[in-house]
């Protein structure tokens, strides 16, 4: 799997722990400093997310940095 396909898997991930938790996207903007658009776009697979999203992310869920990285094969 190539690196872009991994990060693309994460955003599915994410956006699979928000509904699983009733989280709303806006919510993890406003506690990250993302813009609600690159939340829906990674989420969404839309854009890639790079590493510095990918911890303000985990930040603002409160999940460990490998929460959603576990089952990504390298």
């Amino acid at each position: 799997m190539c690196e872009v396909e991994k990060r693309y898997k994460i955003g599915k991930k994410i956006q699979d722990y928000l509904r699983e938790n009733g989280i709303k996207q806006s919510f993890v903007a406003e506690r990250s400093g993302l813009t609600d658009s690159i939340i829906s776009d990674i989420c969404n697979d839309k854009r890639k997310v790079d590493v510095i999203e990918y911890y303000k992310i985990c930040k603002a869920l409160q999940v460990p940095l490998n929460h959603f990285l576990e089952g990504v094969s390298a």
